[in-house]
């Protein structure tokens, strides 16, 4: 038998910080040493970030990132490493990974294919590597094998899928299993989404079978730069089954995940597995030496018990939550502030804050907590308290506000540990309504100036609490969802101020959902909230008219199903608006005017809104269906707004 002790580790990055990656690399290159690890592999641009956007196309970068090269390749003395890191050649910037054998960059494999889709925008930066091609690279004065090559190190032939390699049909393991290939290193940087690692996972062991290797999959975790966030969730897979699978949504640094690979196991079902296209160029194979001839004493791991998937609304607990931390710290904020109202979706906001203190204090500890927000002074162990320390909430009441909302925001906010404060900006509503009814020289009516008196309302709210986040040194969030995102149903710097609005990526049917689940179950490591009644036992409603009106957002808009329906089908499926009617048609038992009044609206006030969506605070990725221009859904500002098309649909 020929055991090798192998790795995968999940780092939590950030883009440009050369002294902080180099130092959760090198940590976890001394860590991985003293459990006998031989081969360790790092995320995708793990040197760099793979989050740096136009400063990749910097020189400096390309130059910083090799020379972090030079000072992680000491550390790895009788190991193989692999890290990532973006390299220039021939004036062209590549997406690569550095093979580093007994402290010596071995070869340097550049990515064949690149993510260019939605939020990934690798062709801006990164020319794509043509398989078969091989080169040379100048580093530290020495040249080094560079391109489409693989290794063979003390008789271990090692190979690469760089992330989107992995993705598409014809991968570069097609060729690597040609040649007999032992371990496929593939170093990741795949995004969050609702599902996806169920679909990385199935990659992972077909990958280990097709090709009759150990397949060691590394991802980053963590948010990142600011958008997307990464779940970790590194695998091993050898010889099409599961050899070790790691944590998702940690708030670590680092995760190492190890286990053994049986080498000689794989090659017995090389043999039998000789189904391989032939290509029509190879890759060129470097040979090297690591020392490979120990076997390790203990095997570390022989089976694997898949794990119980995570439900929807623990992915979406714990994806927000691990964003909110790790955007927190990264911007050196100290803490946050909300403007509370009753609803549904400040209420999400509030009690994932609590999440996020819970969830961290589980897994750091109060000391590994406190170090990670070494700029803030705890006075106490207690997620309440910590709570209290990191989130000030803020109702703001106006005539049109309602007992019930004033009293489920301080419920939930006293219930989570939150601070809670009360402002009545009634006269700041009426100050301003006064000055504009002086310079017209007229009465403002809600027969004729419905959305202006509805306005400002929401504005006032927000130099109070942007001015209280000023003062503590906080971030300012934004309780915007996706559905008013879609439609434009918020007001610009009202209830979309903010620096952050961590829950524009999801739907306000299920944020309705998800609350009515945290209230009744919650996630297992943090219980539930039934303060949270409070909330699911509203309509939700904007509070912005007289309460005579008994306004909710359902009558202003449209059933909140029905709006997510239509922009699953117009905005994610590209449908026109005769074909989404056509389609909802046939799915609801609804008078068929209704269902044109609907889509006419959503497709009017969608073209109508773009200017908001492109103003919108940064907001956390969570599924493919995001709305954001500057990473997903791109809409001109202004367009025809689909007349052509309505009328057609008018006239059915």
């Amino acid at each position: 038998m020929k055991i090798l002790t192998v790795a995968a580790a999940s780092l939590n990055q950030t883009p440009l910080d050369w002294n902080n990656n180099v130092n959760n690399i090198v940590t976890t290159i001394n860590e991985a040493k003293a459990s006998s690890v031989q081969v360790l592999c790092f995320p995708e641009l793990s040197i760099s970030g793979y989050g740096c956007e136009d400063a990749f196309l910097s020189p400096y970068l390309p130059a910083q990132a090799a020379s972090s090269l030079e000072i992680i390749k000491d550390h790895c003395s009788n190991m193989v490493v692999a890290v990532g890191l973006p390299v220039l050649f021939q004036n062209s910037l590549y997406n690569c990974a550095a093979l580093i054998s007994d402290k010596k960059v071995a070869g340097i494999v550049a990515k064949q294919f690149l993510a260019g889709d939605g939020i990934h925008y690798e062709p801006r930066w990164f020319k794509p590597w043509p398989a078969g091609e091989h080169s040379t690279v100048d580093l530290f004065g020495e040249e080094i094998p560079f391109g489409d090559i693989f290794f063979e190190i003390d008789g271990i032939k090692i190979g690469f899928e760089i992330c989107e390699d992995a993705w598409v049909a014809k991968r570069p393991g097609i060729n690597l299993a040609q040649n007999g290939i032992d371990i496929i290193l593939n170093p990741s940087a795949s995004h969050f989404s609702f599902d996806k690692h169920l679909t990385r996972e199935a990659f992972v062991v077909d990958g280990s079978r097709a090709f009759s290797s150990t397949y060691i999959y590394a991802n980053l975790q963590g948010n990142e730069a600011g958008r997307i966030v990464y779940d970790g969730g590194s695998m091993i897979a050898s010889a099409g089954q599961m050899t070790a699978s790691g944590k998702r949504f940690s708030f670590k640094d680092y995760n190492l995940l190890i286990a053994d690979a049986d080498i000689e196991h794989s090659r017995m079902h090389q043999t039998q597995n000789t189904n391989h296209a032939i290509t029509t160029k190879s890759s060129r194979i470097v040979k090297a030496k690591a020392n490979f001839n120990t076997t390790p004493s203990v095997c570390r791991k022989t089976s694997y018990l898949p794990k119980e998937p995570m439900k929807k609304e623990e992915e979406f607990a714990k994806a927000v939550a691990l964003g909110l931390f790790d955007y927190m710290r990264k911007s050196r904020s100290k803490g946050f502030v909300l403007s509370i109202s009753g609803g549904a979706d400040s209420a999400a906001v509030a009690v994932l804050i609590r999440i996020m203190v819970d969830l961290a204090l589980k897994e750091l500890g109060i000391e590994g907590f406190k170090q990670k927000l070494s700029y803030i002074e705890f006075d106490s162990p207690l997620a309440t308290d910590i709570t209290g320390k990191l989130l000030t909430t803020v109702y703001q009441s106006t005539k049109n506000s309602g007992d019930i909302t004033r009293s489920a925001a301080g419920a939930v906010a006293r219930e989570i540990g939150a601070q809670f404060l009360m402002w009545d900006v009634d006269e700041l509503v009426t100050n301003y309504t006064k000055m504009i009814e002086s310079s017209l020289q007229r009465n403002l009516t809600w027969e004729r100036d419905d959305i202006a008196l509805q306005n400002i309302q929401a504005r006032v709210r927000a130099p109070g609490v942007w001015m209280m986040a000023n003062v503590n040194n906080a971030l300012l969030l934004s309780t915007s969802n996706r559905s008013e995102a879609a439609v434009g149903y918020a007001t610009m710097d009202g209830d979309t101020s903010g620096g952050l609005s961590p829950i524009a990526g999801i739907d306000k049917a299920y944020l309705l959902t998800w609350l009515k689940i945290m209230e009744v179950d919650g996630i297992k490591e943090t219980g539930n909230f039934p303060v949270l009644n409070s909330i699911t036992s509203q309509q939700p409603t904007a509070e912005l008219r007289p309460n005579e009106s008994k306004q909710t957002d359902e009558s202003d808009l449209m059933p909140y199903p029905v709006l997510d329906r239509i922009e699953k089908m117009a905005i994610r499926d590209r449908k026109g608006p005769v074909t989404v009617y056509k389609q909802l048609a046939s799915e609801m038992n609804e008078n068929k005017e209704t269902i044109k009044h609907w889509v006419t609206r959503f497709y009017t006030l969608w073209s109508r809104n773009q200017w908001k969506r492109e103003r919108y605070a940064p907001s956390f990725h969570l599924d493919d269906q995001n709305l954001d221009p500057k990473t997903w859904c791109r809409f001109p500002i202004l367009s025809g707004g689909f007349k052509k098309e309505l009328k057609e649909l008018k006239d059915l």
